[in-house]
């Protein structure tokens, strides 16, 4: 192989994702030493064609979004790393649960994870409409506390979400820098 290639690519519906990947992409080229092929989830390459792939979703009822989730099925035995965006806080139990069932997903198929990142984003005013319409004793019915929840959504991803970012993925390209050949 000529060099290291990395991949990144991403999925967004709402421009969340789209904008921590971007972000990412910044800090890619700050630090690394060899080309980042970066694209949407839509016009991705084949991932074994790469020596580390990074893929940015949004969550959709737990897991990575349809796309993201059959490209996550074509890894096997790379090193990767994840980013994502959901309504929620990334600290909540549904946060959590969705960085284990992520990080189970990768895992599975031997790759090695070497990094993810988690951030709220703003939730589709569209789903937010359908919440108003679910059963009440479902967990995202539109009542008080969700209201409030839902309406807080709407200011991330934020620059502290940003940063957040940069600074994870800031660590994971010096860690590949260090452990891929260079390019020739």
């Amino acid at each position: 192989m000529n060099g290291s290639k990395v991949l990144m690519v991403y999925s967004s519906k709402t421009g969340n994702t789209e904008m921590v990947a971007k972000e990412i992409k910044k800090e890619a080229e700050a630090c690394l030493k060899f080309p980042l092929t970066f694209c949407r989830i839509e016009d991705a390459p084949d991932p074994n064609d790469f020596d580390a792939v990074i893929i940015g979703f949004w969550i959709d009822r737990g897991r990575p979004e349809r796309k993201s989730l059959e490209y996550i099925e074509k890894l096997h035995d790379k090193k990767a790393a994840f980013f994502s965006t959901l309504g929620a806080s990334p600290d909540s139990v549904h946060g959590k649960k969705c960085l284990d069932t992520t990080r189970a997903l990768f895992q599975s198929r031997g790759n090695l994870l070497i990094g993810e990142y988690l951030c709220q984003g703003k939730i589709d005013d569209k789903l937010i409409e359908v919440f108003k319409h679910v059963p009440k004793d479902h967990p995202m019915f539109y009542n008080e506390e969700n209201k409030k929840l839902y309406a807080e959504a709407k200011s991330h991803p934020d620059e502290d979400d940003l940063k957040g970012a940069r600074e994870v993925f800031r660590k994971i390209f010096r860690e590949l820098k260090d452990a891929l050949p260079m390019n020739v």
